[in-house]
């Protein structure tokens, strides 16, 4: 053999005894981690998502709690009677058969620029609407009442049917007392209100003709009926699903109660907790940091809209907040809207939905962009399409670069998060 093939010879062998070096300092990739495998850490945060306790009191609604409210509240959430022409109801768009949604992005029947948030638990919220511009689940109620696009009423129009309707009037009186004397039509129109169209219109014009007192009459008669409605609101909880059924068996390692969550949705729920880190955001029982955040989802009308950054005017200008002089703990809202700090960083900003049920309340995001749960965790997933702000290049978001498997995972784990067993009674207007 010639000097150059022994050379070259060598060279081969010295090669292979590399590449095989190589390859065996390479480590192996880990086995899967077995479904019913946790480490301490992945069990902590576990035990943090379960369970959720009772809805927090409301001291500024003092009916939250009570029975009669609740249910003058019922009737009201499915009177058609509480909108302009008769034919638009609370459950019109937050339907129970569609787990208190509509099913659509943005409805067309109304027109609006945010999708119908579903009202599950909608008791644990700090802020409502999207953009949180009310700070109380009952002067939330009374928005969509006087706004022009849904309800379309106005409020002397809903104090003149409590106090005509027979068995609207005996439920009100049960909770509120007395109601005023509303039959002198001069002081007290027909219809009319501060929000009713058009500006110099007829019934913004009766609204303003009225006495400051008289207004504070209808006001109140109004503010309690949106406590009525929040304390009916307040009793639509979804707090036993699959998996809060698991996480009673943690402890123990009960393999009955373990067993509730399938393989899947075990792994989906290491993913939650660990590398896909859901809950920077959904955290807590309720799956919600109860706070706002501007992800970059592209919108599906228009750009960025102000959101958050407006809000806190709104909410601090609101006649029915917390603060003012229809709410039954003043002191309270004036710790909540005190500290409300307005700075460009929200602009654009959208509360974070809790993911109890979420599995039921398709489509997704504010203006439902996404149409399936699996749409959502690919965009999470690649960022793709994401839209910058604009006012600042600070980022949260980074891509999971998730596999089609581990997206799937996930899925089965945000489906065991359904759980639809309130009282049945409360899914229908009071006989």
């Amino acid at each position: 053999m010639s000097r150059a093939k022994l050379l070259g010879l060598l060279g081969l062998l010295w090669a292979a005894a590399g590449i095989g070096y190589l390859v065996s300092e390479r480590k192996a990739d880990p086995p899967p981690a077995s479904p019913d495998a946790w480490t301490a850490e992945e069990v902590d945060r576990i035990r943090r998502l379960s369970p959720l306790e009772a809805p927090p009191p409301d001291p500024t609604n003092a009916v939250a709690g009570s029975d009669e409210a609740a249910r003058l509240g019922q009737r009201l959430f499915f009177d058609r009677r509480l909108s302009r022409d008769g034919t638009v109801s609370c459950a019109v768009c937050h339907a129970p058969e569609r787990s208190f949604a509509d099913g659509e992005a943005l409805s067309p029947k109304f027109q609006l620029e945010r999708n119908v948030p579903s009202l599950w638990n909608v008791a644990y919220n700090r802020w409502f609407f999207w953009d949180g511009r009310a700070d109380s689940l009952w002067s939330q109620a009374l928005q969509p009442l006087e706004n022009g696009r849904e309800h379309a009423g106005t409020r002397l129009q809903y104090a003149h049917l409590l106090a005509g309707d027979p068995v609207l009037r005996a439920d009100y009186e049960r909770v509120f007392g007395a109601v005023p004397d509303l039959s002198d039509s001069k002081r007290f129109p027909p219809r009319g209100g501060p929000a009713a169209m058009p500006e110099k219109g007829p019934e913004r014009t009766a609204w303003q003709s009225m006495s400051d007192a008289d207004r504070t009459t209808v006001n109140r008669i109004f503010s309690n009926l949106g406590k009525a409605v929040a304390a009916y609101e307040r009793r639509l909880v979804s707090r036993r699903a699959p998996f809060d059924v698991f996480v009673e068996g943690l402890p123990t390692g009960d393999a009955a109660k373990l067993a509730a969550l399938r393989p899947e949705a075990k792994r989906g729920l290491r993913l939650f907790v660990g590398r896909a880190n859901c809950i920077l955001c959904h955290s807590g029982p309720n799956f919600s940091d109860g706070e706002f955040h501007n992800i970059g989802i592209p919108p599906s009308r228009g750009g960025f809209t102000p959101d958050r950054f407006a809000a806190v005017d709104l909410v601090r200008k609101d006649a029915f907040n917390t603060k003012g002089p229809f709410s039954d703990a003043p002191a309270s809202g004036e710790t909540k809207l005190d500290y409300l700090v307005k700075i460009q960083d929200l602009w654009g900003q959208i509360k974070t939905p809790s993911l109890r049920n979420v599995a039921k309340t398709a489509p997704y995001m504010h203006q439902g962009q996404f149409k399936t749960l699996d749409e959502v965790l690919r965009f999470y997933s690649t960022l793709q399409g994401m839209a910058r702000p604009g006012h600042s290049d600070r980022a949260i978001l980074t891509p999971l670069r998730l596999t089609p498997a581990e997206i799937s995972d996930l899925v089965a784990f945000l489906e065991s998060l359904t759980d639809e067993s309130v009282d049945a009674r409360l899914l229908r207007p009071i006989d």
